[in-house]
């Protein structure tokens, strides 16, 4: 299963004054160079009727909601964290395995508990939902299928409040119509470039000759488009597991998609969290880039190592690695940018969990 909080920020913004429900709401992140200079995070659907939505510039978001009674909130981080706890932890109860992706996203396996049959499958999404709603009053969108790829997709056919069950002999056929943008990794350059290849639908990939989709798209890339097509995903849903974990976080000078700028800031980051390690005594094997893009999404891709290590130039090395792996998979340019050490070793006994998230502007 893949559950998706709707519109979660704004939701938890109905919770908290109830009187918001009918009325067009907006959560923005402001950046403070003038009243209303910043982008909308995410929007209830009343405000998204008039043509709001995810990544907007706030001043264009109020010319579209003129002459409505519209409510416009700054994002409370801290309120939206303490409900995605709450949340999270009612829907571990429902799986056997579980894998938390983003403050309103998370991935259950229910194979053992649903006996592998989809049926008791469903009536599990609709339990979790009930509780979720009795427990928390929050609403969610829920996607079932064979693996995580499908599940992802499946939990955005019917939003908000949406349960979408496709069974492994209907994945073909779920996934055939839909726009190859529905696939993720797929952004806009992307699908411009498979429009000029003749691929509109994921039908249209799915038939197309795979080893012309890696001379255009390189073998990891083009190997994956091929397998997401025909709805193949071997990938295993996973606890993080990150217990403690040191990061940092900075803003960019301009938006960009360029590979040695962003290192430029991925490097002075490194080297304060290599510092910070070493002042700790430890060792890291995990290392994670974060990038928030232009549209406000958050993306975050990691490494393991095979062992543990202290040197600063394997993190740099790793977090080049992951970068260019996000760039060849996303078209968005990246606004803020982070590096994150984890999975330590040689941490002291009596040493408190460490969970530092660093800003810098």
């Amino acid at each position: 299963m893949l559950v998706d909080l709707d519109y979660f920020y704004a939701q938890c913004e109905e919770l908290r004054n109830p009187s918001l429900k009918t009325k067009p709401v907006v959560v923005c992140v402001y950046s403070g160079r003038s009243k209303d200079s910043g982008a909308v995070s995410t929007a209830n659907y009343v405000a998204r009727n008039y043509g709001v939505k995810s990544g907007m510039p706030i001043f264009l978001a109020k010319k579209k909601l003129e002459n409505v009674e519209a409510v416009f909130l700054p994002v409370d981080f801290q309120f939206y964290e303490e409900m995605s706890a709450k949340v999270m932890g009612i829907l571990r109860n429902f799986a056997d395995e579980f894998e938390q992706v983003g403050i309103d996203e998370a991935y259950l396996d229910v194979t053992r508990r649903s006996l592998g049959d989809f049926g008791k499958a469903e009536e599990l999404a609709k339990m979790m939902k009930n509780d979720l709603l009795l427990q928390q009053k929050l609403t969610c969108s829920v996607g079932v299928g064979p693996n995580k790829l499908v599940a992802k997709i499946a939990s955005d056919e019917t939003k908000p409040d949406g349960l979408t069950v496709i069974r492994p002999e209907q994945a073909s056929s779920f996934l055939e119509p839909l726009l190859v943008s529905r696939l993720i990794g797929v952004g806009t350059k992307t699908f411009e470039k498979m429009l000029d290849m003749g691929i509109k639908r994921i039908g249209d990939l799915a038939r197309h000759d795979v080893q012309k989709l890696i001379a255009v798209f390189g073998r990891i890339l083009g190997t994956y488009f091929h397998n997401a097509s025909i709805g193949i995903d071997n990938e295993p849903v996973k606890e993080k597991g990150e217990a403690e974990s040191i990061s940092r976080m900075a803003t960019l000078k301009l938006d960009t998609r360029d590979l040695s700028i962003t290192l430029e800031k991925t490097a002075e980051l490194s080297n304060d969290l290599h510092q910070r390690m070493l002042t700790d005594k430890s060792a890291f094997q995990t290392v994670s880039i974060i990038a928030i893009t232009t549209d406000l999404g958050t993306h975050t891709r990691s490494k393991t190592l095979d062992k543990p290590s202290t040197d600063v130039t394997l993190i740099d090395r790793t977090v080049r690695e992951l970068l260019e792996k996000f760039l060849s998979e996303s078209d968005l340019e990246i606004r803020r940018v982070g590096v994150k050490l984890s999975n330590f070793s040689g941490v002291g006994k009596n040493q408190k969990q460490i969970t530092s998230y660093f800003q810098t502007t």
